[in-house]
This record gives structure tokens, C-alpha cells and sequence, in this order.
């Protein structure tokens, strides 16, 4: 089927009365009505207002895309629109929107229908056809515009299929580091017939101008279209997920993976792709048990995974508070220590005093991020706020708290945690209880209702409830770790490293690190906050290192990827980055982690033994200059990271292929 197919001079608006956002969709629904596309107006209004509250399909550029594919729908049309002055239409780029593409699909519609709404969508992403469209005067102008560029795009498609094909041949026979890049990706949108095609055709020419190779997976109406191969997979570079529906993620574990609205695969391509170039795309992990064929079952069991996700949202956030202030503070510790006139240096005050304003931030960070992860922007004030009152220490700027006066801080990490997911379910509840107001005081809601309410009821529940629940709890668990023995720190210290090497990146990891960042958070002047933080890095470090030495010292053990992987591991190691021996984990799990968390662990013994501080939370031995003792922080890491190699080298088969090519 021929776009010309779907689109009628009937089914054309070219100069549209409207002048708002409501009044446009009704305008444009008149017509389907009239033309007998729609046979339920009011649901199917019903319908396209419901995907607009989802995301906005007003993309940019001055175009909208609202579009349904239900009941109500007829047949499968095109209605196009046009407003000379612009309207309205809450666009992802705030601009006006002038050209308006209607798009209908009735439930049954078949693949051939669905096929040419796919490439009516590909096409509005090139700026010739916009630019035709918007000087257009009639509707034959406008259908000629289309068929003009179908048949132009059919051309390139063929063309560009050929030369794909020759350059994959090419490609294929040169050595894995001479091939060109490969990126890979999928999109997806919500009812699957505009955006998913666009942003695919988006990320493809972005691709081609950057000289990098990239294959879009898609997952319309009509499922899943170019579906990726593991081989793809396996060569490529990373993953780019522009999607706002869930897709089939486990086969990406282990890749750098860019996660986007479909809407920013649309409008920008180029940034998705270089943050993978780049290498500034974090790497995706798993879930270790879960499989491609098991992942509708993994989301109907999500309240953990719901959870951990809001809170590694917060914690993201945070991260780089704690990291830049803590680094800084540390910094200030050595310049009042070893340099002339110790805290009234003015290098320690300016030092200490910018660390410790990044510090304030912290807790309040990460509430705000963990609320507006479950409530979206209008909890984020609110979690904001209940942060504060958690990081406020008894009395500071005139704000008596009901807790512990001796306490390091009213609620501290913990209560910065409750906060953000009391104020992210609070907004949901909110939310709830003004679904059903008039549309006419739709506005109020966020400038009003919620900003006030969510206000007044953090506060209260901060003031009288976990406040002096958390401030209790807090400082019972500083008091403890403060007054640790030398076993029971060893102990402690063994365990946080261990599962820093479990999953490498994932629950265990995150969750080893966030204890001891919060320790050190609680106070930095902690010396068994510092011991603790040594040990996580310690624990993080001795994965990559020990994949280093195995792939160096014995190279009959791994094969030519994996040695090569293994020289770029001396310096991930080196800079407490833990993913680097994920590739290895993921290839042979049963003996690459158990190895590692032996290491790992005993590495954190030495350090719990020796009492090891590096009061920084972040840096691996690149902020060696910070521990109390630098020698024994590098003798803890080595020891750990050749126990590790020895064991995992030894335990290896044999490979078959010639260690020396």
C-alpha cells in the first residue's frame, strides 16, 4: 500500500480555525466523523487524549502526531491539518505547532496499513518534506509532496540495502578492531504506528553521518520489526533504548546502554549516539537469573524491582555530591594536616567549605530524585524538602526537631531515603484523589493543590514522625560502627567487599557501596567510615585487576577478545571501575565471580586488619595520597587481586587457540 493510499483531499484542514490545544483535536475529530473514519466521536477523543497525557505527540519542528488505534476507528487515514499562526500544543520544544498529521488505525488493522504509516512517519523526520508541506496551499499539493518523497525514499532504501549489504561483506572480513563501530538499538511508542518508525529513521541517518554503523530493532503495531541477532549484539559497541513501553532488555546485560524516551531517539539522534562514542553511557546489568522469555513475568513480580529502581535514582543523583564533596573535604584534611597555619590555611577553608556545601546537598538530592522517580516532577519539591528536614542537624537555622540532640543529624541517609518514598507515594495519592476534578481547574493542580499539599504533608509526617523515628536509629547505628572491635570491623570489612565483586555493578555492589558511602556521609570524620569506604573499593577493584593479571600471566586460560579486554582491566582496576571484568563474569560465571568475591574478600580483610582509611568516596588508588596508610591500601588491593587471578586462572580450562596471535 501507497501512503497516497491513506491520505484524501477530504480528509485535508488547510487553514484550521482552532487556536488551542482542545479545540484543535475537536476540529480535526469533526472531520474523521464526518468522513466516516471515527463512528464514536467522544471515544475517540477519549482515546487521543489519553496518549497525549502518556507524552506529548507534539515532536517538534512545529509538528504534532496525535494519533489512536482502537474500536472507534474505522479504517486506517491520514487527516492532515494546518494552522498559518500556530498553535499551542504543549511540544516537546515549546514552539507552536503548525502541521498536524491525524493518524487512525482501527484494532484489526492489517500489516500493509500499518506498514505505510510506518514510512509516512519515517518521512516527516527530513526537513525538505516539512519545508514543502508548511509552503503547501492545496490538498493535491500535499499529496504530491508525499508521493514525490515515497518514491524518492523507496530509491534511497533500496540503494542504501545494497550498499549495507556490500559494506557488511567488507566489514566482515576485516579484523574485529578495524571494523567500523556498531551501534544497535530499539524503538518503541505506545500505540506503535508514528513515533517508533521515526525515531528509527532518525538514529539510522544520524548514524550514517557520524560513520557509524547502526540497527534499529523496532516494536510496532505490527511487533517486533528487524529484529537484532545476538552477533549484532555481541559486536556492538552499545545499545541505544528509545522507547516508552518495556522491551526484551536481558540479552544487552554487560553492553554500554543509552535509555531514552522514543521522543529523544526523534529529536536527538546525534546526542544518543556520541554518549555511546563516547564511552559516557553506563552499563547495563541484567538481572543474573532472568532470561529474554521470562521478562513479562519479571515485571508482574516488581514491587523490589520497583523499589530498587526508584532508589538507585536517587542514588545516581546523589552520587556526584558525595563523591566531588567528599574528595574535596578529604583534599582539605591533607592541607590542614601538612601545610603551614593547618584550619586557618586558606586552602583548607576554601577546600572544606566547598566540599561541605556539596555535602548539605546530598541527602536532599536524593530524596527529591527517589520521590520524582515514583511521582514524577510534582514530588520532587516535596521530596526536596523532606531531604532537608532529614539532613538538618537539631536546631540549625532556628528549626527545633523532635529528636536526639546528641545525634549527628535529625534523620540522616536513612531518613532521606524515607522521605523521598513517602513523598513520591504521597504525590501518587494525591494525584488519585483529584483525578476526577472539572477539567476547567486541570491547571490548578500542579501550580497549586500539589506544590501546597505535598508541602504540608511532608512536613508534618518529617516533624513528628520520621524525625525522631530515623534520628534514633541513626545515631544508634553511628554509635555502633564507631565503637567496633578490630574482629567485628574485620568481619564487616570482608562482607562489603565480597559483595562489591558479587554482581559488579548490580544490587549487591550498589548496595555494599551505599552502606559505607552512608556511613561516611553520616560523618566524615569517621575513622570507621573511612575504613569502610577502603574496603568497598578495594572489593570494587580487585575484579578488573584480576582479570588483568589471569589474561597477562596466563594466556592459555583466555581467548584473544578476552586478552585484549584484560589490558584496558589495568587501568579500570586502577580507577575502582568494577565493570571492566563483567565481560569475563558474564562468559563464565561460575568460576570468574566465585574467584573474585574470595579476593575481594580478602582483600576487605587486610583492610578491616590494618585499619586502612581512605576518606574519600570514590577514586580507587588514584586517591591512595588520602589513606592513613598508602603502602598497606595498595598491599590489600594486590593481595586480593592475585588470589582472585590465581584461582580463577587456575580453575579455567585450557583454551584451544594460539595464545600468541
Amino acid at each position: 500500500m501507497k501512503i497516497e493510499d491513506l491520505l484524501s483531499p477530504d480528509l485535508m484542514i488547510m487553514d484550521l480555525k482552532a487556536t488551542t490545544q482542545e479545540e484543535a483535536i475537536k476540529e480535526m475529530a469533526d472531520l474523521e466523523v464526518k468522513q466516516g473514519v471515527v463512528n464514536n466521536e467522544e471515544e475517540f477523543i477519549k482515546s487521543i487524549w489519553a496518549r497525549e497525557k502518556e507524552s506529548t505527540t507534539g515532536i517538534g519542528e512545529g509538528i504534532a502526531m496525535p494519533h489512536a488505534r482502537n474500536k472507534y476507528i474505522n479504517r486506517a487515514a491520514v487527516l492532515f491539518a494546518k494552522s498559518p499562526k500556530g498553535i499551542d500544543y504543549k511540544a516537546l520544544d515549546g514552539q507552536p505547532v503548525h502541521l498536524f498529521f491525524m493518524i487512525t488505525a482501527p484494532a484489526g488493522a492489517d500489516n500493509t496499513h500499518l506498514q505505510a504509516l510506518a514510512k509516512l512517519s519515517s518521512l516527516l523526520i527530513n526537513p525538505d518534506v516539512v519545508n514543502a508541506l508548511k509552503a503547501a496551499t492545496t490538498p493535491e499539493e500535499v499529496i504530491d509532496i508525499f508521493k514525490k518523497a515515497e518514491a524518492e525514499k523507496d530509491a534511497q532504501d533500496k540503494a542504501d540495502a545494497e550498499k549495507r549489504k556490500a559494506e557488511a561483506a567488507k566489514e566482515a572480513s576485516k579484523p574485529v578492531s578495524e571494523q567500523k563501530p556498531l551501534i544497535v538499538g530499539v524503538t518503541a511508542c505506545i500505540n506503535g504506528i508514528a513515533h517508533t518508525y521515526m525515531a528509527q529513521e532518525a538514529l539510522i541517518k544520524a548514524g550514517k553521518k557520524l560513520g557509524v554503523d547502526v540497527r534499529i530493532e523496532t516494536n510496532g503495531s505490527e511487533g517486533v520489526k528487524d529484529k537484532l541477532t545476538p552477533e549484532e549484539i555481541k559486536r556492538a559497541k552499545g545499545v541505544i533504548i528509545a522507547s516508552d513501553k518495556k522491551v526484551d532488555m536481558p540479552r544487552f546485560n554487560g553492553k554500554e546502554l543509552v535509555m531514552k524516551p522514543v521522543v529523544d531517539g526523534i529529536n536527538h539522534p546525534k546526542e544518543l549516539i556520541e554518549d555511546i562514542l563516547e564511552n559516557k553511557a553506563p552499563i547495563y546489568h541484567a538481572d543474573s537469573s532472568a532470561s529474554s522469555s521470562d521478562n513479562d513475568a519479571k515485571e508482574k513480580q516488581g514491587l523490589w524491582a520497583s523499589i530498587y529502581k526508584n532508589l538507585m535514582s536517587g542514588i545516581s543523583h546523589m552520587l556526584p555530591f558525595v563523591i566531588g564533596g567528599g574528595i574535596l573535604m578529604a583534599i582539605s584534611f591533607i592541607v590542614e594536616n601538612y601545610m603551614a597555619g593547618g584550619a586557618k590555611n586558606p586552602a583548607f577553608i576554601f577546600l572544606n567549605s566547598a566540599g561541605n556545601l556539596a555535602f548539605a546537598f546530598m541527602v536532599p538530592v536524593l530524596a527529591a530524585y527517589i520521590a520524582e522517580s515514583i511521582g514524577d516532577l510534582p514530588a520532587l519539591m516535596p521530596g526536596f524538602v523532606g531531604g532537608y528536614m532529614a539532613a538538618i542537624v537539631n536546631g540549625t537555622n532556628g528549626l527545633q526537631v523532635n529528636a536526639q540532640a546528641h545525634a549527628v543529624s535529625p534523620a540522616g541517609f536513612l531518613g532521606g531515603i524515607a522521605a523521598g518514598f513517602i513523598a513520591g507515594y504521597m504525590m501518587i495519592g494525591l494525584k488519585k484523589l483529584f483525578a476526577k476534578l472539572p477539567k476547567s481547574v486541570e491547571g490548578m493542580k500542579p501550580m497549586l493543590l500539589y506544590p501546597i499539599l505535598g508541602l504540608l504533608f511532608i512536613a508534618l509526617i518529617m516533624f513528628y514522625i520520621i524525625n525522631p523515628i530515623f534520628s534514633s536509629v541513626n545515631f544508634a547505628i553511628t554509635h555502633f560502627l564507631n565503637s567496633m572491635g578490630t574482629g567485628n570491623l574485620v568481619i564487616l570489612t570482608m562482607i562489603l567487599a565480597g559483595m562489591m565483586a558479587i554482581d559488579m555493578g548490580g544490587p549487591f555492589n550498589k548496595a555494599a557501596y551505599v552502606f559505607a558511602s552512608g556511613a561516611f556521609a553520616n560523618d566524615p570524620h569517621s575513622a570507621t567510615a573511612a575504613v569502610m569506604m577502603a574496603a568497598v573499593m578495594v572489593g570494587g577493584m580487585v575484579p578488573p585487576f584480576a582479570t588483568a593479571i589471569g589474561t597477562t600471566f596466563f594466556k592459555n586460560r583466555y581467548t584473544k577478545e578476552e586478552r585484549r579486554a584484560g589490558v584496558s582491566n589495568w587501568i579500570l582496576g586502577f580507577s575502582f571501575i568494577t565493570e571492566g571484568a563483567i565481560p569475563f563474569a558474564a562468559a563464565d560465571p561460575g568460576r570468574v565471580i566465585p574467584s573474585c568475591v574470595i579476593g575481594s574478600a580478602v582483600g576487605g580483610l587486610l583492610v578491616g586488619l590494618w585499619h586502612i582509611q581512605v576518606p574519600a568516596p570514590h577514586g580507587g588508588l588514584w586517591v591512595s595520597p588520602l589513606s592513613n596508610h598508602i603502602l598497606l591500601y595498595f598491599v590489600a588491593t594486590i593481595v586480593g587481586s592475585i588470589v582472585a587471578g590465581l584461582i580463577m586462572s587456575f580453575w579455567k580450562k585450557p583454551v584451544s587457540e594460539d595464545p600468541d596471535e
